[in-house]
């Protein structure tokens, strides 16, 4: 694995758990933010123009964010 695919694949780990934390902090404080962003996924696309393009894909990995934010809650 290059250095690159690895610094890729470390700063999406540290992303996603810095938006699910956010998310969790701001459900808390404001619930309705998790009802919201599910709401919102309608409008979720892969932007790719070539044969990899998957909206559905894209809206189900964010759809399983949204479901794990909503077991985990705030700790």
């Amino acid at each position: 694995m290059t250095d690159t695919a690895i610094q890729t694949r470390q700063r999406e780990i540290a992303s996603e758990h810095l938006l699910f934390k956010l998310i969790e902090y701001v459900e808390d404080r404001h619930p309705g933010l998790l009802d919201f962003l599910e709401q919102s996924l309608d409008h979720l696309g892969d932007p790719a123009d070539d044969a990899s393009k998957d909206d559905a894909g894209v809206r189900a990995i964010a759809q399983r964010m949204i479901t794990g934010a909503r077991r985990q809650g705030t700790d």
